[in-house]
């Protein structure tokens, strides 16, 4: 019996965290979980929150991953292939420092939104150079930094000065 039971202590969460890989790999949109109802993105199993940009020409919502911990921070959208049009990742910060990224290891041209102490985006690093380790930095303090996809701001007329909310 205490064989069995020792088993189970052991195989029964290595199962579930593989089931929950299995099904995160098979669905591309964020998925609500069944403990929290809140929604994680099904390949990084970061949270999913909504964020809204208003710009002049109004305001767009976006569904973005937090990367919250240093560790999630750290990879960022590396490796990723593929962002929605209305997806982003929001790295929150202090607020207490200026804020520099980078594209390594990252396929993807992105957007480098900077949004200061205020709430308000300070500057914007269009387009970024896929792979490219020169760093782009804000313009001053950031309380968060929002990636979205490359060339989109522009499309939406995001610009420096509108307000972000998350």
């Amino acid at each position: 019996m205490r064989t069995k039971l020792t088993f189970s202590l052991i195989f029964a969460p290595l199962s579930l965290s593989l089931c929950a890989a299995c099904t995160a790999q098979a669905g591309a949109e964020a998925v609500p979980t069944a403990q929290t109802g809140a929604a994680v993105h099904p390949e990084s199993g970061l949270p999913v929150i909504p964020l809204t940009v208003m710009a002049a020409r109004g305001k767009h919502v976006f569904k973005v991953e937090v990367a919250a911990t240093a560790a999630a921070q750290a990879k960022g959208l590396m490796f990723r292939t593929e962002l929605g049009p209305d997806e982003g990742m929001i790295f929150p910060r202090d607020g207490f420092s200026q804020a520099s990224f980078w594209m390594k290891n990252t396929p993807l041209a992105l957007d480098i939104i900077f949004i200061g102490v205020d709430g308000r985006i300070s500057n914007i690093a269009a387009n970024t150079v896929p792979y490219s380790l020169d760093p782009v930095s804000s313009a001053g303090l950031a309380s968060g930094v929002l990636e979205i996809r490359g060339g989109r701001a522009a499309a939406l007329g995001i610009a420096a000065g509108d307000k972000v909310k998350w």
